[in-house]
């Protein structure tokens, strides 16, 4: 089957197949073709150009984009969509004043989730996501990550991997799954929180491994959560297995994960609200991609992710959701790349980059998606009618999207696939 997009009023991130990411002053480059066509051979995408040199080819259907701009799908590297219920209660106490830290001393944040998921039926758990990977794939995403951790039992992780791999089997779009079994201290081993880790590294990261549960480890690298010395143990442990590390670092002190995350050679450090200039020496001289999650720290009111430092020290960035129900209720892309220029003083064409090719690299999606590249798989946003690319960060409150296409065909948002 062989579809033609014809006037297309941009298609934005057209790049060489060679191009996995870009870095530093790159970012500032979104390299497009105003008027153009692009051709769709089934799933992939075929060949695109200028409607000033038009595709004379045979085609099936043609779909004219009068007006309407084209770009390649969100890459949303840093999810947690499958957890159970909401923590809506925790929302109304921090606007009374309880900080993040101290509604989780007292039993809330992740705890709260892990009681309430470890109650939840797997289907029931497999529904609910469902119907979050559906409001995310409508807002534009077209890849996505997604985290275990919200379990904190090896029963409980192991279901909430289970429900990531049917995700994958049931909805066309790349999915990575990460274990993240060291997302924070269960309450029964707060006075001895080395058995936990016991437990994880010795009991519950085998099985994962053994049913092929995951491609990624993670761990919440933080004070009050694990240390450094934790890190390097289950990163150590995990690499044995085959899983490469992609870990929450910096999200309220820097205490050396990200140093601990480059020996490791991880392929992502994730959150960075706070940054010191060793960090980002640490980073300059590392494969690993610096990920940034604005959304979270609107939401908690925190600081947001140096992106200057980072993009002007030569790096790359991506940039996600991290989509979950205490600290960023959201998995909006679009919302992300508005705060990502409105909060952190990123361009449009750097915060585009962000959401697309180098969210894809934190992901090892690279070869599949997050460009307008041939042999790449056809999933893309088609916009409304909008003056220009800048009007999509700059109308933070407006949908935009007209139209989103999964491996060549129309998305139609569907109730939720049962089991």
């Amino acid at each position: 089957m062989k579809t033609l997009f014809k006037n297309i009023k941009q298609l934005l991130q057209v790049r060489d197949s060679g191009v996995l990411k870009v870095s530093g002053a790159e970012m500032k480059e979104l390299p497009s073709i105003s008027n153009a066509w692009m051709l769709v051979e089934d799933d992939r995408i075929a060949d695109f150009g200028s409607m000033n040199d038009a595709y004379t080819g045979d085609f099936d259907k043609a779909v004219d984009l009068n007006g309407k701009m084209l770009l390649p799908s969100w890459c949303d590297s840093h999810t947690h969509i499958v957890y159970a219920g909401n923590r809506e209660q925790e929302f109304a106490d921090r606007i009374k004043g309880l900080t993040y830290e101290e509604i989780a001393n007292r039993g809330g944040g992740i705890l709260n989730s892990a009681e309430t998921l470890q109650k939840t039926s797997e289907n029931e758990l497999y529904e609910q996501s469902a119907r979050r990977l559906e409001e995310v794939i409508g807002l534009g995403t077209g890849a996505v990550e997604i985290k275990s951790g919200y379990g904190l039992t090896e029963d409980a992780e192991l279901k909430m991997l289970r429900v990531i791999r049917k995700l994958k089997k049931n909805y066309q779009l790349p999915v990575k799954a990460t274990f993240l079994g060291a997302h924070a201290i269960p309450s029964e081993f707060k006075s001895e929180p080395k058995i936990y880790m016991d437990l994880v590294i010795e009991e519950i990261l085998p099985e994962v491994a053994r049913q092929e549960l995951a491609e990624y480890i993670d761990i919440f690298c933080e004070k009050g959560y694990f240390s450094v010395e934790d890190t390097n143990r289950l990163l150590t442990e995990a690499k044995k297995l085959g899983l490469k590390p992609k870990i929450h670092v910096n999200q309220f002190h820097s205490i050396g994960g990200i140093k601990a995350a480059v020996d490791h050679g991880a392929l992502s450090v994730d959150h960075l609200e706070v940054m010191t200039s060793e960090d980002l020496e640490i980073l300059k001289n590392s494969q690993t991609i610096p990920v940034a999650l604005p959304s979270c720290s609107l939401f908690l009111s925190i600081p947001y992710t140096p992106a200057r430092d980072l993009i002007d020290a030569g790096l790359p960035l991506a940039l996600a959701t991290d989509f979950n129900p205490g600290s960023t209720p959201s998995g909006n892309m679009n919302l992300v790349i508005s705060l990502a220029c409105i909060k952190m003083k990123m361009t449009p064409e750097e915060a585009i980059n962000a959401a697309t090719i180098n969210g894809a690299y934190a992901m090892e999606l690279s070869e599949e998606v997050g460009s307008i590249t041939r042999g790449k798989k056809a999933n893309f946003i088609v916009t409304k009618e909008i003056p220009s690319y800048t009007f999509l960060p700059y109308a933070f409150g407006t949908n935009s999207i007209d139209s989103v296409y999964l491996n060549g065909k129309i998305w139609q948002h569907e109730s939720a696939k049962s089991l």
